[in-house]
């Protein structure tokens, strides 16, 4: 991609995960079209980076669970194109960071591996707006508890996972998203990191996570397939996953690679319905 990213990197030094963020902020500002964007001198002065912010995607790179990086961008109301964790990264690829600041020969495989996945990534295609045919009307069927309603649609190409993600399925894509049950008990979301385009995954592999104030959600994938296109207005709106968990607030679209195999481990309408309700009935929403 020719514009390259504005890197924005967790300047926690004093872990080996924020070491890792620098290391690899410092090999991508060796290609010319990428520039690091200090999080600390953007605070205090982000006219500097007003240009490079503008003409190029930015990619936050977090160390750990604290997303200092990806609070920092939220906060200033920065629009995150891409987003690492590398604690995350690290325990996916199995790899046990060291207490130690210094870089060994694990933590280069490692960064060698993101940054290969990061190159991968851009020469990939996707897009980040929707592919495929949905119903603008759906018909739902209701649950309330409390003040809650939680909604269910019954439409047969709808099928979910025991981690209340859905797939609508439809020839050989699907569109996914998270329950109204999941949004509900988050609460209010505040951030969203979307899957990458192009990348494959299996079900049950994580397609991005939803956070609000009361916990991340991984959002476990139901299917197996190649993301070919994400809800690129989440990152700005993750709102609208509590508005409309089933509409405007969906996650991304794949195309299958293994439906038949991956439909005997969903759930259809008749057979979700009943978990759903036992789960509102079981946790505290």
């Amino acid at each position: 991609m020719s514009k390259g990213y504005a890197v924005f990197p967790c300047n926690g030094l004093d872990k080996c995960a924020g070491c890792i963020t620098h290391e690899m902020a410092v090999e991508l500002s060796r290609e010319p079209e990428n520039e690091v964007v200090c999080p600390v001198v953007y605070r205090i002065a982000k006219a500097r980076y007003q240009k490079v912010l503008e003409e190029k995607k930015l990619l936050v790179l977090d160390g750990c669970a604290t997303r200092c990086a990806s609070k920092l961008a939220t906060e200033k109301s920065l629009r995150i194109d891409e987003k690492l964790n590398i604690s995350e990264e690290a325990k996916k690829r199995g790899y046990s960071l060291d207490t130690s600041l210094e870089i060994g020969e694990k933590e280069r495989r490692l960064i060698s591996e993101l940054l290969g996945q990061l190159k991968e990534g851009k020469e990939k295609t996707g897009t980040a707006g929707t592919l495929m045919d949905f119903p603008e009307d759906l018909e739902y069927e209701t649950y309330k508890k409390d003040k809650f309603v939680f909604r269910v649609p019954i439409a047969p190409e709808f099928y979910f996972n025991e981690n209340d993600v859905w797939a609508y399925v439809s020839g050989n894509h699907a569109r996914i998203g998270v329950a109204d049950f999941v949004q509900k008990s988050l609460s209010d979301i505040m951030f969203f990191t979307p899957p990458s385009l192009g990348i494959e995954i299996e079900q049950f592999d994580e397609a991005g996570t939803v956070e609000s104030g009361k916990a991340v959600f991984e959002v476990i994938c139901p299917v197996s397939g190649v993301v070919t296109s994400v809800n690129e207005k989440l990152v700005n709106e993750p709102e609208l996953i509590n508005q409309d968990p089933y509409g405007e607030g969906w996650i991304a679209e794949l195309e299958l690679t293994n439906f038949e195999e991956d439909r005997s481990l969903l759930y259809e309408f008749e057979e979700y319905f009943p978990i759903m309700k036992r789960k509102v009935e079981e946790f505290h929403v």
